[in-house]
């Protein structure tokens, strides 16, 4: 037999002997682990769930872009004035036999506005408001004159603070009498996405997981193993509302990276509890019962492997920071938080509870069919049967699972930038039929209609600001140029147009508005909420952000991987395959949300365009994924290669001992992400839950199964080449799981660990 040990594992301290330290700390203190995580549990409860009266809802452009500056500008110099449409209230007899002029249409309409609080509401316009002319009144009703709309303004310093007067006044603003109300608006589409965002999240934890608890019932066969996972993560969701609330302390969080924390947060703690508790058994049994040997040889190998794959999670997250939308930067520090709180959860409570059941955690047997041969050696089995006819044509296999991921990330080329609004909410939703009545059913360019506010900023003469209006109006896509407020420092002007925000047409407006020659001595920004020069800033931001993301995610987890498996090949290979896995990814999610390949299925409104940021958000979380599970591979491929020296039967027995509970792993992920996309009802968070489903699905099949083990069966040894200060790094802080894991004497008696003791052993005695 060839004995690698003492070649590739070499004396090492620091990070094998600081996690065996955990799973002793856990053992010896597990009842004090157990109280002080009860008393969590009631703070969180208690003082936790109070995060959802002080998430904000901005954050969503860029601060620093032409769009936010402009928008700054003329908040600062004006305010917030009577007339500045907060709210759209569409009336219509949908009946038809009612008109505005008839009494019996004014008189239930006019009694709904007039009763709104003064104290809450600024200004109504309305068709009725005294004091218009003619033609502004012909503006605030539809041709057949069945229908009529009033333009509110609210009270408040800032949208959070007036979208928190909407929330407590839209029940009053009902005409009755049979006349259908529908409120809309920029500040009504962001509230009904807020409203989405948290009904979702409580309509996703109640659908996944009882499902969660189904399936990890059928993967251990025991019901005491399969509620630990699902109570690991009911505990990361309670916990993860402290953490978020705590973070409200010091800088703002969106309310719209609630759900999403929650339910990574909530994956990964089912995640990380099935390869906590798999390993736990697997050591128990080998250990002849053994509860403490098994608890520390659990945490210095699945606790350890959790924490580095935690770590590469975090790396994606951290990316976020460089994306210039403050709404990333909340994703950003609530995800880290919630991760931080995994890996503790996983390292310190997770293992004090095994060490309270002890073989308890085998009871309550099922007795369910057991599939396959039992009694197998490691090298034995329908995976590492895979790894056998995939290493029979290495080069074949992954040329063809590179082909595939290249097809299914074709559509990328046809993307098209877009923003998140209205049409992200349900066809049914009143934002939606607001917008289709304002489109089509009233006379265009009224105080609901489409403009962008173009801020001239210096003293401008009439004459040159006459000119310059008209140099506006002429411009193709420009139905007017008018000024809606000026004083001798600043001029507001509206320029108004048709279309969406993000269609071709009021896109190009901008830039050509941007690019007119200004008045003399006058500077210009062009700004707009909710409109074409948001849509154009926000797009431009996050794709000049992104190279620099997947840069510092691509350099961060190289380092990370090559420290945690002594190796420069393993980590390159780990990041093209993610890149390329996420690459197929979007593909998928262009073709069916841009496209509309899913529409029918998803039953969405197809919008044309594809958000950006949408797109950046699910490659920073979903790559610490996919990474995730390369980890758990890899580690147990180099635990096996360390014992044998034979890279062949090395991948075959890291795929055969990793191949079912990672499968399991990526089924229990797959419910999380895939419930919160079908169960929403907002575009964002379809597209969001769907996207990260189908990363995970790609890369626990095409990935894991075909390209990871044909990369590696062509590189041969040179899997685990590494340079000597890489070499002599890795073994000082003995990251990685294949070595430096230090025998279960050795750790319960606080030595240092010299090589793998488990499966290792294992393959080397099968071997030999």
């Amino acid at each position: 037999m060839r004995n690698m040990r003492s070649r590739s594992a070499p004396h090492v301290p620091g990070m094998a002997l600081m996690f065996s330290s955990f799973g002793q700390f856990a053992f010896r203190f597990r009842w004090l682990v157990l109280l002080a995580t009860g008393l969590f549990v009631v703070f969180a409860l208690v003082w936790g769930s109070g995060v959802f009266g002080v998430l904000t809802t901005g954050g969503l452009a860029p601060e620093t872009a032409e769009v936010s500056r402009a928008n700054d500008l003329l908040d600062e110099h004006f305010g917030h004035r009577p007339g500045d449409p907060d709210v759209v209230a569409v009336f219509d007899d949908e009946s038809g036999r009612r008109r505005v002029d008839d009494p019996e249409f004014a008189g239930p309409v006019q009694d709904a506005l007039s009763a709104l609080p003064s104290s809450q509401v600024m200004s109504v316009v309305s068709y009725w408001t005294p004091g218009l002319t003619p033609e502004q009144r012909a503006k605030l009703v539809s041709p057949d004159r069945h229908a009529t709309y009033a333009v509110l303004t609210l009270h408040g310093e800032d949208e959070s603070a007036r979208m928190e007067v909407y929330g407590e006044i839209q029940h009053l603003i009902k005409a009755g009498d049979g006349i259908a109300t529908y409120l809309g608006g920029g500040l009504t589409s962001m509230f009904e996405l807020q409203r989405e965002a948290t009904a979702n999240l409580a309509t996703a934890q109640a659908i996944s997981l009882p499902i969660l608890l189904v399936l990890l019932v059928l993967f251990y066969r025991g019901l005491v193993a399969a509620l630990i996972p699902v109570a690991l993560g009911m505990f990361v969701i309670v916990g993860s509302l402290v953490m978020l609330r705590l973070l409200t302390l010091f800088t703002d969080i969106s309310i719209f990276a609630l759900e999403i924390v929650v339910l990574i947060g909530l994956g990964l703690a089912v995640d990380y509890g099935l390869f906590i508790v798999s390993r736990f058994r697997e050591e128990l049994e080998r250990d002849a019962g053994d509860v403490k040997a098994a608890v520390i040889a659990t945490t210095a190998t699945a606790g350890r492997t959790v924490a580095i794959s935690g770590l590469t999670v975090i790396s994606g997250l951290s990316a976020l920071f460089l994306f210039p939308q403050p709404i990333s930067h909340s994703f950003a520090f609530g995800g880290i938080s919630v991760v931080l709180l995994n890996i503790v959860a996983a390292v310190l409570v997770l293992p004090a509870v095994l060490a309270i059941l002890g073989r308890r955690v085998n009871a309550g047997r099922i007795p369910l069919p057991r599939f396959g041969r039992t009694g197998r050696g490691p090298a034995e089995g329908g995976w590492a049967w895979l790894a056998r006819v995939v290493g029979r044509r290495p080069a074949v296999s992954l040329l063809l699972g590179v082909l595939a991921l290249l097809v299914a990330a074709a559509p990328l080329l046809e993307l098209r930038p877009g923003l998140t609004n209205h049409r992200y909410l349900p066809t049914d939703s009143h934002s939606q039929v607001v917008a289709r009545y304002t489109g089509s059913e009233f006379p265009q360019h009224g105080p609901a209609g489409m403009a962008l506010d173009v801020a001239v900023r210096g003293s401008v003469d009439r004459e040159g600001l006459e000119t310059y209006l008209a140099r506006l109006g002429d411009l193709p896509g420009a139905a007017a140029a008018r000024v809606h407020l000026t004083d001798p420092a600043l001029t507001w002007i509206k320029v108004d147009y048709r279309g969406e925000a993000d269609d071709p047409g009021p896109l190009q407006l901008v830039r050509d508005i941007r690019a007119t020659q200004p008045p003399a001595g006058a500077t210009v920004l062009v700004g707009g909420y909710g409109g074409a020069a948001i849509s154009l800033d926000n797009s431009a931001a996050t794709l000049a952000a992104l190279p620099g993301a997947l840069g510092f995610i691509a350099v961060v987890t190289l380092i990370l991987l090559a420290l945690a498996f002594r190796s420069v090949w393993v980590p390159i290979k780990a990041v093209l395959c993610a890149f390329l896995s996420l690459a197929a990814s979007l593909g998928i999610v262009v073709w069916a949300f841009q496209q509309g390949g899913l529409a029918g299925l998803l039953d969405f409104q197809v919008v044309g365009t594809t958000d950006l940021w949408t797109l950046g958000l699910i490659v920073t979380i979903a790559f610490g994924l996919v990474t995730d599970y390369e980890m758990f591979l890899v580690s147990r491929i180099r635990e096996a290669y360390l014992a044998t020296g034979d890279n062949r039967r090395a991948v075959a027995v890291g795929l055969q001992q990793t191949g079912s509970i990672i499968t399991r792993a990526a089924i229990l992920m797959i419910v999380v992400l895939a419930t919160m996309g079908l169960a929403a009802g907002s575009l964002f968070l379809i597209t969001f839950g769907i996207g990260m489903t189908l990363s995970v699905v790609i890369d626990a099949t095409i990935v894991r199964s075909v390209i990871v083990p044909a990369a590696m069966q062509l590189l041969g040894t040179a899997n685990w080449w590494a340079p000597r200060p890489l070499a002599w790094l890795s073994d000082r802080l003995g990251l990685s799981e294949g070595a430096g894991t230090p025998s279960r004497a050795d750790a319960q008696a606080g030595v240092q660990p010299r090589a793998s003791k488990s499966l290792a052993v294992r393959a080397s005695e099968e071997r030999s």
